[in-house]
């Protein structure tokens, strides 16, 4: 199963949908590029679904972006089984400024099950979560890392984008 929108911005479709049929006993991957992705694997510059899901938001068994859920999710914030991120949240969390989970690891701040961390949540005498969160003031250093990454997944889903295209 393939859709495509007829609408596109900067070549790239706004939503593309591909899913690969097992019917005809044959294994086809469905690849989904576009702002809007979901597919087997998914390329999608604001939003990606998929097994493998690469996007600003991704979703998927392996997933990668900025805001990462899944079975492995890997971003800025990664929330899932395996996260790895500036903040992590799942079963095993590693992260830099915070980890949550069963099993977290972080430089600034962790807590959960088994935690490792500068500081750790719920310990005694800890400060209270909210309070405790390192971060600093938001810089044009850190809005332009943003836009230089959004770029690059822009760069990536248009290059496949443009070597698939029939």
């Amino acid at each position: 199963m393939e859709y495509r929108s007829a609408t596109s911005l900067l070549g790239v479709p706004l939503v593309h949908i591909a899913i690969g049929p097992p019917g005809d006993g044959r294994s086809r991957r469905g690849i989904a590029s576009g702002w809007i992705a979901i597919g087997d694997v998914a390329f999608g510059v604001l939003f990606a679904a998929g097994g493998l899901a690469f996007g600003g938001i991704s979703f998927g068994g392996l997933s990668l972006g900025l805001l990462s859920l899944g079975g492995l999710a890997i971003g800025l914030a990664g929330i899932g089984g395996l996260a790895v991120g500036l903040v992590a949240v799942g079963g095993a969390a590693f992260g830099w400024h915070l980890a949550f989970g069963g099993f977290a690891i972080a430089h600034d701040l962790a807590g959960g099950g088994y935690a490792s961390a500068d500081r750790l949540m719920f310990a005694p005498g800890a400060l209270p979560p909210w309070s405790a969160i390192p971060h600093h003031e938001f810089l044009w250093t850190d809005a332009a890392l943003l836009i230089l990454l959004a770029g690059a997944m822009l760069a990536v889903v248009a290059a496949v984008h443009f070597r698939r295209k029939p």
